[in-house]
């Protein structure tokens, strides 16, 4: 009786999800690999002319670059299309393996020093990362993006929106004047907030382009375009205080912070709106937990000992400004941004 119950709560992973994990991992592998090529496009640009830290762009015209550039772009598509077959609680999470890739290929490639705690880091987020991957919910059965607008239309997510938008609006027009500067959960909050909204958005795009490739055509319906233009305004508001955050603050300490916010309201926005927990028992849930809070420990001690070689003291969790970008021209990490993660090149190019 016990083990027929067992079968019926766990019944393995389906197609589409097996799908959204292939593309999510492909999607890692290449982001990962994309910021070493760029890094060392970067420096060979940097020998021959003024380097991306003082605020060159000589690497415009450096192939190596453009390699890394168009590497990331196709890690970027594997991203969107992950979300059209996977629930968000098994894709966003796994954004974190691109940081492990880039760290041990930055170890062997660059001889970056990767400290053994940092090593420890890559294995936690590889742990937790199973245990999410084993536990996700069922992606749910959808036949048309009008049903992904119900969804969305319902009380408990029109609710959940608004209180995005009042926190958005209060964060933008009252703290960031007075606090922007100095507090970096300002800009950190909205990039996560409106990250929440963009996700669910760039799902229900996905879901509309596998249905019209499959025959189904979705760009028939207003509720596609809709979705589009929420996704557009999404992403450029977060580009812009994402910007402003790595303007602001270190890399090193935006990068976890905005890693665990906008992970964790990603993860919420799916579960009310989609209601991934619905079709699941309470152990899978407190397993999919465990496996995130295992993530985001092997996340923070991976950035946190990224500076440090075997037997040295910790740097300061909070370093003087551009320190680390002046010094090699580009941000050793990732930022997820939903269809693209912003590095520190990106923000210089942005006007």
């Amino acid at each position: 009786m016990a083990s027929h119950s067992w079968k019926d709560a766990y019944r393995g992973m389906s197609s589409d999800n097996i799908k959204g994990l292939v593309l999510a991992l492909s999607s890692s592998l290449f982001i990962g690999a994309s910021f070493i090529v760029k890094k060392k496009g970067l420096k060979k640009a940097g020998a021959s002319g003024v380097r991306a830290g003082s605020g060159g762009y000589s690497y415009l015209y450096e192939p190596l670059w453009w390699v890394g550039m168009i590497t990331m772009i196709v890690g970027e598509i594997a991203n969107f299309a992950a979300y059209a077959f996977a629930p968000a609680i098994l894709v966003t999470p796994l954004g974190a393996l691109s940081i492990i890739i880039s760290a041990v290929l930055a170890h062997i490639i660059l001889r970056e020093k990767l400290h053994i705690f940092g090593i420890l880091g890559c294995v936690l987020c590889v742990v937790g990362s199973t245990s999410i991957v084993l536990h996700a919910p069922q992606e749910r059965p959808i036949e048309s993006v009008t049903e992904v607008w119900d969804l969305a239309t319902e009380p408990a997510f029109v609710l959940y929106a608004v209180l995005v938008l009042i926190a958005v609006f209060v964060i933008v027009f009252h703290y960031i004047p007075l606090y922007g500067h100095t507090h970096i959960m300002c800009y950190i909050g909205v990039c996560s907030l409106v990250g929440s909204l963009s996700v669910m958005s760039v799902k229900a795009m996905g879901i509309a382009l596998k249905l019209t490739l499959s025959g189904i055509n979705q760009l028939v319906y207003p509720q596609t375009w809709a979705f589009t233009f929420v996704v557009l305004l999404c992403v450029i508001t977060q580009m812009n205080y994402l910007n402003k955050a790595l303007d602001t603050f270190n890399t090193a300490v935006v990068s976890p912070i905005y890693y665990v916010m906008f992970t964790s309201l990603t993860i919420l926005a799916s579960v009310i709106m989609f209601k991934d927990w619905d079709r699941q028992n309470p152990s899978q849930i407190i397993t999919e937990l465990c496996g995130f809070v295992t993530i985001l420990s092997g996340t923070f001690l991976l950035h946190k000992t990224k500076d440090m070689v075997d037997g040295q003291i910790p740097l300061s969790v909070r370093p003087p400004k551009h320190m680390d970008d002046e010094e090699d021209g580009i941000d050793h990490e990732s930022v997820p941004l939903t269809l693209r993660r912003v590095d520190t090149s990106s923000s210089m190019r942005s006007p």
